[in-house]
């Protein structure tokens, strides 16, 4: 069995931050890819952000220079660091986590629960 827990959403002022975290644990041998999603009212959910074991991260455009993911892989968490929000990133946002359980195990991918982030004045 895989968690993942989400934290760190939350009502926040234009221009404002939020850092969200999201931490995986249970049965894990490995983990490749993670990445943060988001869904707003009415709309498809969408990548915000991804990073890989190694190599570069990737972001939405939309994004691009006011959000920063990293990982901490002692921990299995990701971050995603949300600076300069504006009232479009609102929508609940979910963290995705490729991983293996054991080292023959094929690559699943596992989704957290959602969180709320809302910005409005």
């Amino acid at each position: 069995q895989v968690q993942l827990v989400e934290s760190g959403g939350g009502l926040v002022q234009p221009g404002g931050s939020l850092r969200l975290s999201c931490a995986a644990s249970g049965s894990i041998f490995t983990i490749t890819n993670m990445g943060w999603y988001r869904q707003a009212p009415g709309k498809q959910r969408e990548l915000v952000a991804a990073i890989p074991s190694g190599g570069s991260t990737n972001y939405a455009d939309s994004v691009k220079g006011r959000f920063t993911i990293s990982r901490d892989n002692a921990k299995n968490t990701v971050y995603l660091q949300m600076n300069t929000l504006r009232p479009e990133d609102t929508g609940v946002y979910y963290c995705r986590v490729n991983l293996r359980t054991t080292v023959a195990a094929p690559v699943y991918q596992y989704w957290g629960q959602g969180t709320q982030v809302t910005v409005s004045s």
